[in-house]
């Protein structure tokens, strides 16, 4: 037999089964984050029932004399990834969000940032933005926002302080995500002979993203113009990709299968827009009508998710169970974003390229029946995509898994928990001090089968 997640690891796998199924699952999923930032630990989760597969398998078996002994066609649909999550982190800092603007506003002319005549302050906003860049727009909004100051008035002056007086301050920041990263997938395998299956995958992916950050910094001295700040973010992002997959299995004796699979590079084409406000004691009047409501649009662009390599052995105890162990392999170094031409991406490619590296992957799982009862469990690894192996740890996690065969259907519930260690900037530019961050992921699923 087989069963519908294998396809994501092989496409020759849907050749391997028997007969042609239906199958559809439920997970729920839950996300823990505890994280210790300037001597404050917050703990926060998020808890979510998505319908999160479904798909089958159409398997035609070759009465004839032909090599090819059968030919299968699968349709399915998989959530990859799925983004809701709530983040909490609270501390003290010696670095306010003053920081983000001043990295932003050096070097930046004052007269090039300044509200024209009458214009609306919410359009210079998006002017600036869009003749200038995201780094002058930001040097506006830390200006209007009351938190740096030129050195002085005159218009060519590109040298700014801030406004506000502190040793530390209190900083309370919130990240909110939603949406998914779905791949619907086409897939086509046939078994030649007794011993060998090969497949081919095309896959059509989905992403849509919603994040969300809120600051609300507090905590200056007593003699500060400034004594209070909230800076908030949204960032929305959608688009589709475009995957394909070969592998092939061979069946070696009664009791060793090997197998290996090519997962191209995901290309995706991606539009993202933002939104922020901000407010300080110091802050411009009109400052309020830069809300939420102020749409920032940015063009169209690319990113290439680099090809990964997969091999598989499994040993087969008749039909009593199996253990099967896969290893794989992506150069996350080779992430690029598109097109190459533009100066701005050579910079961020030149950046991936530098602090990332190899991900090794390791499973290991094991299955056991009795009767119609099948018993499973398993363990992964998963290196740090980052050079430094520090950015975001290695990934760790286990499997548990339950099924029950009805002879025409059947029914699977998997438990899965991974964990790892991120330390997460809580803004990219401007404050050097992460955020030490745990994540513990883990889904149940369960799984309907039917048979036909």
């Amino acid at each position: 037999g087989g069963d519908m997640s294998a396809l994501n690891i092989n496409p020759a796998s849907s050749a391997v089964f028997n007969n042609s199924i239906f199958s559809i699952t439920g997970t729920h999923y839950e996300k823990e984050n505890a994280t210790t930032y300037g001597g404050g630990f917050r703990n926060m989760g998020e808890n979510r029932l998505e319908l999160n597969q479904l798909g089958g398998v159409f398997v035609y078996k070759n009465t004839s004399d032909s090599e090819w002994k059968k030919i299968s066609f699968a349709v399915n649909y998989d959530m990859v990834q799925q983004f809701n999550n709530e983040i909490a982190v609270s501390g003290n800092s010696a670095e306010g969000i003053d920081n983000y603007f001043l990295a932003f506003a050096q070097g930046t002319p004052l007269g090039s940032i300044l509200i024209q005549g009458d214009e609306l302050i919410e359009d210079a906003y998006l002017d600036i933005g869009a003749s200038s860049g995201f780094g002058a727009q930001q040097a506006f909004l830390g200006y209007y926002g009351g938190l740096i100051d030129p050195t002085d008035m005159d218009e060519a002056t590109s040298t700014y302080v801030p406004t506000a007086q502190y040793t530390s301050v209190n900083q309370e920041y919130r990240q909110s995500t939603s949406g998914y990263n779905s791949k619907f997938t086409l897939n086509f395998a046939g078994q030649h002979e007794e011993n060998l299956y090969v497949g081919a995958s095309v896959n059509f992916h989905t992403i849509f993203y919603d994040k969300a950050t809120f600051l609300d910094e507090t905590g200056y001295e007593a003699a500060s113009p400034v004594q209070s700040t909230i800076f908030d973010n949204l960032l929305h992002t959608e688009g589709s990709g475009f995957s394909f997959q070969l592998g092939a299995i061979a069946k070696v004796n009664e009791s060793i299968r090997l197998g290996g699979s090519y997962q191209s590079p995901t290309w995706y084409r991606l539009t993202d827009d933002t939104a922020q406000r901000i407010d300080s004691d110091l802050a411009d009047d009109e400052i309020g009508f830069i809300d939420f409501n102020i749409i920032n649009l940015f063009e169209e662009y690319k990113i290439k998710v680099p090809a990964k390599y997969t091999g598989s052995v499994a040993l087969v105890f008749g039909r009593d169970g199996l253990l099967s162990f896969d290893y794989s392999y992506q150069d996350m170094a080779n992430a690029e974003l598109q097109p190459t031409s533009d100066p701005s991406f050579s910079v961020v490619n030149d950046q991936i390229a530098s602090n990332f590296g190899d991900i090794n992957t390791f499973r290991i799982g094991a299955e056991y029946r009795i009767d119609e009862v099948s018993l499973r469990g398993g363990y992964r690894m998963e290196e740090s995509p980052y050079v430094d192996g520090n950015t975001v740890g290695d990934l760790t996690g286990y499997s548990l898994g339950l099924g029950y065969s009805f002879g025409g259907s059947r029914l699977d519930l998997g438990f899965n928990q991974s964990e790892r260690d991120i330390n997460m900037p809580l803004y990219e530019v401007g404050i050097s001090t992460p955020a030490f961050r745990n994540l513990e992921n883990t889904q149940v699923a369960l799984t309907y089968t039917l048979n036909f």
